[in-house]
């Protein structure tokens, strides 16, 4: 899996990592140059699709990013199951249901 940070970093060099991982290319000043001997180089058409598939992949996963930016920090999460273990409580459970409930998956 390719990891996009954002929708404008799906293009046509992401879209070919995606479709052939390991292949030896580079791009100049818009130009496609293809020098792996063992792959063949995907088609316009395979990209184009490629590209259409990866941008529907990430607005797909948009409540993951939607929940990224509200959960608890790491240490908060920490301190919360720390107390929740020393008192018996739900602290920390009821935080994480709070942000899936606010951001369900589609």
């Amino acid at each position: 899996m390719i990891n996009v940070i954002s929708k404008d970093d799906i293009g046509v060099y992401t879209a070919i990592r995606s479709l052939r991982p390991t292949a030896n290319f580079f791009i100049s000043a818009d130009v496609l140059h293809w020098d792996d001997t063992v792959q063949t180089q995907p088609t316009e058409a395979e990209i184009t699709a490629e590209i259409t598939r990866l941008e529907l992949e990430y607005d797909g996963n948009q409540y993951q990013r939607d929940r990224a930016k509200v959960y608890p920090s790491q240490n908060d999460q920490n301190d919360m199951a720390y107390w929740d273990r020393q008192n018996g409580t739900t602290t920390l459970d009821d935080a994480i249901a709070a942000v899936k409930a606010a951001h369900p998956k589609p």
